[in-house]
């Protein structure tokens, strides 16, 4: 009879020593590359230029003192002069909180000032100061900058497709 051990053997696997240049760890892909490349899911297309973009932008804003977050707040009062905090946080894609701490932060700095609604006394409107429009200002270019990079290599048209693509998606998958 053939003993349970020797009916199972196993070949032995050899493992070679790892040298210095193969470590054995697995090699992350390079933007661009693999599935962070064309081959890749759209939405983690999306998200990798997302943060691409933001990294960029906070480097470029950082001795401003300002965070992306914040110049999102800034560029929406901008905009939309009047704004609640609630209509901020849609606007921007941060939470209530977040918002909440932000305009703080820029109401302490000089850059927004509160008013109460003239109908709704509970909810507070947000608005630039002459400072708040300065700092904008300052960000604003520097983040053209970055704006004018990413549109390098395209020709009007397909920004322009570029851009109705974006807003598409964002107007399509609101509904869900």
């Amino acid at each position: 009879m053939i003993s349970k051990t020797a009916a199972v053997t196993r070949p032995k696997t050899v493992r070679k020593a790892p040298s210095p240049a193969d470590d054995g760890a697995v090699r992350v892909p390079a933007p661009g590359e693999g599935k962070r490349g064309e081959q890749g899911y759209l939405g983690y297309l999306l998200r990798q230029a997302h943060a691409a973009v933001r990294l960029t932008m906070e480097r470029a804003l950082a001795d401003l003192g300002v965070t992306s977050p914040q110049f999102a707040v800034l560029t929406m009062l901008n905009a939309y002069p009047g704004l609640s905090g609630a209509d901020v946080a849609r606007l921007t894609f941060l939470t209530p909180q977040t918002v909440g701490v932000i305009v703080r932060n820029l109401e302490r700095d000089g850059a927004i000032v509160m008013t109460p609604h003239p109908v709704h006394g509970r909810i507070q409107q947000w608005t630039l100061t002459p400072r708040g429009v300065a700092l904008l200002k300052a960000c604003r270019q520097r983040v053209l900058e970055l704006e004018k990079r990413l549109a390098r290599d395209l020709d009007s048209k397909a920004e322009t497709t570029i851009r109705r693509w974006l807003a598409g998606i964002a107007a399509d998958l609101q509904e869900d």
